[in-house]
């Protein structure tokens, strides 16, 4: 047969390798709108690919994806993070854990997961057609028709990766055929805190911080960095990809509650407090900083609280204490707009998953069409989930081809 792959990223590389992988004899093209294959994958994680997380149990796994979760569940069942280490260190891809469960190419280069794609693309005859944008596909009895600004293919099967789309009406052309649509909305973006003072910090981390959206339910957890425009990190990533629709329905106006101390509770800030003050009291606030905190970040925090960095902590009274300890662990801040990276962006919304059969990725309103990664209603949180999902669905896709 012969196979289309609409789409030179992650998901259409493992789609096409998939495909030949299981039906060696079927000819296989990837056709890439770009001049360019893999972008995204070149420029992820800071140029060094998060292939997938270290999290092996597939249950477990799923759990991070706030769209798709239970669909995914299955999906891990036929290819799994287990399989992913296999494959890329089948060819010659070593990867190395990282204490978060994150995990890189050894070689800390995104260039080496690109390499081994295109080297696996050339080995298996692969066919790649740049400047190739699908504009229209028509499909005729027992095949697909595809049209490009400058030429017209016939296919037997298609499988779709176009990736994540920003705007609905880079869909439509998919709705048109029955599909429905869940509309798309940025997911992993940064917070906007346009001229509050924290700012100054910039560069400023803390490793464990929790999040919370006022007057939601929404939560993050994980290392907090202060931005010269306000707050990243994995904390902030997760509660975006969480809060993905809540917040664009709140046109990115919101406040937002940080606790610097991570899960520490009132009394257990209170207890410690005391013991400064029992043992070292007579040093000043500014000299003695007994949290895990820049010092900066301590200052910053102190002259928030209306305190002097000269007060001797012996000198505090109740009222300062109450608002030290408020400070650190409902520290309040407004939020007005966010940055999306767009070269990496990741967006929540696509075909809807009740349209495609889990089992071959095939599309349940037109036979002989497939799907992969995240042109699908699902995404990952920040830690490599969002290239899982691709590998899988890909694999799945290219699987399912034959069928």
């Amino acid at each position: 047969m012969k196979i289309a792959i609409i789409g030179g990223g992650a998901a259409g590389f493992f789609s096409a390798l998939s495909v030949k992988q299981h039906f060696p004899m079927h000819e296989v093209i990837i056709l890439e709108k770009t001049t360019k294959v893999l972008a995204k994958v070149k420029i992820s994680g800071g140029g060094r690919c998060n292939v997938t997380n270290n999290q092996l149990d597939s249950i477990v796994l799923s759990k991070h994806y706030p769209r798709g979760e239970n669909y995914l569940k299955k999906a891990f069942d036929i290819f799994n993070v287990q399989d992913t280490f296999n494959w890329f260190e089948e060819r010659g891809v070593a990867l190395k854990v990282y204490p978060d469960g994150c995990v890189f190419p050894l070689a800390n280069d995104s260039q080496v997961i690109i390499d081994c794609f295109t080297k696996e693309a050339h080995r298996l005859h692969v066919k790649i057609e740049y400047q190739a944008a699908v504009q229209e596909i028509q499909i005729e009895k027992d095949h697909f028709i595809l049209k490009t600004r400058d030429q017209s293919y016939s296919f037997d099967k298609v499988i779709i990766t176009t990736g994540g789309q920003p705007k609905r009406n880079g869909l439509e052309w998919l709705e048109k055929l029955g599909h429905t649509l869940i509309d798309p909305v940025p997911s992993l973006f940064t917070f906007n805190m346009p001229g509050n003072p924290i700012a100054t910090l910039m560069g400023n981390v803390v490793e464990k911080a929790v999040v919370r959206v006022e007057g939601t339910k929404l939560i993050g957890r994980g290392p907090l960095l202060v931005t010269h425009w306000g707050m990243s990190g994995p904390a902030i990533l997760q509660l975006s990809a969480w809060g993905a629709r809540v917040l664009h329905d709140k046109e990115y106006q919101f406040a937002i509650l940080v606790n610097w101390l991570d899960e520490q509770k009132e009394q257990e800030v209170q207890a410690l407090i005391s013991k400064t003050i029992a043992n070292q009291g007579g040093k000043m606030l500014g000299n003695l900083n007994p949290f895990p905190l820049t010092n900066r970040l301590w200052h910053f925090l102190v002259s928030k609280c209306a305190l002097s960095l000269e007060l001797r902590w012996q000198d505090l009274g109740s009222k300062s204490i109450n608002k030290l300890i408020n400070t650190l662990i409902n520290d309040r801040y407004e939020v007005s707009g966010k940055t999306t990276f767009k070269e990496e962006f990741v967006t929540a919304g696509g075909i809807a998953l009740k349209d495609i059969d889990i089992r071959t990725m095939e599309s349940k309103i037109v036979p002989g069409l497939h799907f992969a990664g995240e042109l699908i209603d699902i995404d990952g949180i920040t830690g490599g989930y969002n290239f899982q999902a691709a590998w899988t669905t890909g694999f799945i896709a290219g699987k399912g081809v034959g069928n």
